[in-house]
């Protein structure tokens, strides 16, 4: 099997010993995003709805890094500092998919990287 490394300079840069995504045959895993802007570096301080859009717009950068997007998502897994944020969390991503959102787990955690209120991370199917 091989592995190839995914990173784009329009996705935040890891913050730890870790890549932005792999490849491994035909699906592509995407690390946790959280709210980082990656032309600042700095963590988006705003609202839930804030959090999620910088988030996904960070998935985004690196599926189109690896020449795929947002279709290609099989499953993504959500953290949330606080399920109370729910409802608008899933207003937000949800407007990301027009046909046949991944499948998809939603958990509350106690804490978040640099103290976000959210985390997503992704598999995408890419071929062969």
């Amino acid at each position: 099997m091989n592995k190839k490394v995914i990173s784009t300079k329009t996705a935040p840069q890891a913050i730890g010993p870790y890549s932005q995504a792999i490849q491994a045959g035909a699906f592509l895993f995407v690390s946790g995003q959280i709210a980082i802007d990656p032309a600042t570096g700095s963590v988006e301080t705003g609202d839930i709805r804030s959090q999620t859009r910088r988030v996904m717009e960070n998935i985004k950068a690196i599926l189109t890094a690896s020449g795929t997007s947002l279709d290609a998502l099989v499953k993504t897994t959500i953290f949330l500092k606080s399920m109370a944020d729910f409802s608008t969390m899933n207003e937000v991503y949800g407007s990301y998919f027009q046909n046949h959102p991944p499948a998809r787990a939603t958990v509350e955690v106690s804490a978040l990287p640099k103290g976000v209120a959210i985390e997503i991370d992704a598999v995408a199917y890419v071929g062969s």
